[in-house]
């Protein structure tokens, strides 16, 4: 039974350090199905979700963003418990070789010896007495050592991470509207003839698109955090970044097509790799975030911004570019609790920048006066 229970002890140690590697220090996607961290995520998430979504506003959103960094927490507190365990059924395999203040030890017994010497505690109490559970011991105090370095050095990527995306994110609200749409920004840019404000623009979210893949690719878990505002997110930016893409390339005279191209496959290869990443599954029902009265709201709009399709199947286009990003987005969308942006924005509605506590406008200018 003991050889068994060390069996057992030594197999979860190394499962349970190869899942750390693979989610902290390894910087690629792990295809391999079966995680402890992937089953952690998916029976946590999906009940909390639930939860979160049978509350009413800010309430529903404020547990949302919760679960982010909550869940990283859990992680590694489970990791830490279950190194304490493996090593306690090592330590009960070599026989309980310990030393204490009377009575024999027992099972217990060593999963205190295993967990003041992970959190190198120190106690003293209770010793191992055989070479072997000494060098458990020691095993364990230096493994403790490198998961406590690790933590420290893993949650300020994390963070550095989120920082980076959200300010993007940012940025973007007076230039797309909160929440952004594709119909926004490009009249917001109707005053660039040559283009090259917008080309620029395009080119800064090819690279946004590509370190928010990287990045989501390598910890997951920073698809969870939740922008500031709850009209933002990363999902809503990057759609509306594709929906812009596929605009630009259906034929604008004198456009950027090329720049537009570059940026939709980038954001597109974004969306799809992370649908993959959590397993999301696809639509029962074809996804139509564009009806034919709202393409004619945005058209009519983008016409009287100066802008002109160059030929009539401009919708027909529209919708081979739409097929081909709108599924996994709104797979993500559902997995992730994260509303997608609309085409054509609410005209009476304020950006997040134009919002006080007071008065925010005496001129009583629109937001769209303001660009």
């Amino acid at each position: 039974m003991r050889i068994l229970a060390g069996l057992a002890g030594l197999l979860f140690l190394f499962a349970i350090l190869r899942d750390a590697f693979e989610t902290i220090i390894l910087p690629r996607r792990v295809s391999r199905k079966f995680r402890l961290t992937t089953v952690y995520y998916r029976s946590s998430w999906r009940p909390w979700r639930a939860v979160a979504s049978g509350m009413s506003g800010g309430f529903r959103e404020n547990a949302l963003a919760w679960y982010g960094p909550l869940s990283l927490l859990g992680l590694l507190a489970l990791w830490a418990l279950s190194i304490v365990i493996a090593f306690g059924l090592l330590h009960w395999s070599a026989g309980s070789a310990l030393k204490m203040d009377g009575g024999a030890p027992g099972f217990l017994d060593d999963l205190y010896l295993s967990g003041t010497t992970f959190f190198t505690l120190g106690m003293g109490d209770v010793v191992p007495r055989i070479p072997f559970a000494k060098l458990l011991t020691v095993c364990e105090a230096g493994l403790g050592f490198a998961f406590l370095a690790i933590v420290i050095g893993y949650l300020p990527v994390i963070y550095q991470a989120f920082s980076r995306r959200e300010i993007a994110i940012s940025l973007l609200d007076a230039r797309a509207g909160s929440p952004p749409s594709a119909s926004e920004l490009l009249w917001r840019y109707r005053t660039d003839p040559d283009q090259d404000d917008l080309t620029r623009l395009l080119s800064e979210w090819e690279h946004w698109a590509a370190e928010v893949l990287e990045s989501h690719l390598s910890y997951p878990v920073l698809a969870y955090f939740r922008s500031q505002h709850g009209n933002q997110s990363w999902l809503a930016a990057l759609t509306t970044v594709l929906d812009t893409s596929a605009l630009v390339m259906v034929g604008f005279d004198g456009w950027c097509v090329r720049q537009a191209q570059l940026t939709f496959a980038m954001a597109r290869h974004a969306v799809v790799d992370l649908a993959q990443v959590f397993s999301t599954r696809q639509p029962a029902e074809p996804v139509d975030r564009l009806t034919d009265a709202q393409f004619s709201q945005l058209t009519t709009r983008l016409q009287t911004a100066g802008m002109h399709f160059e030929d009539g199947d401009a919708r027909e286009r529209l919708a081979e570019l739409r097929s081909m990003y709108e599924p996994y987005v709104a797979a993500l969308s559902a997995h992730l609790a994260l509303p997608l942006p609309t085409w054509v924005r609410e005209q009476d509605h304020l950006d997040n920048w134009q919002a006080a506590p007071w008065k925010i406008d005496p001129a009583g200018r629109g937001p769209d006066e303001h660009f």
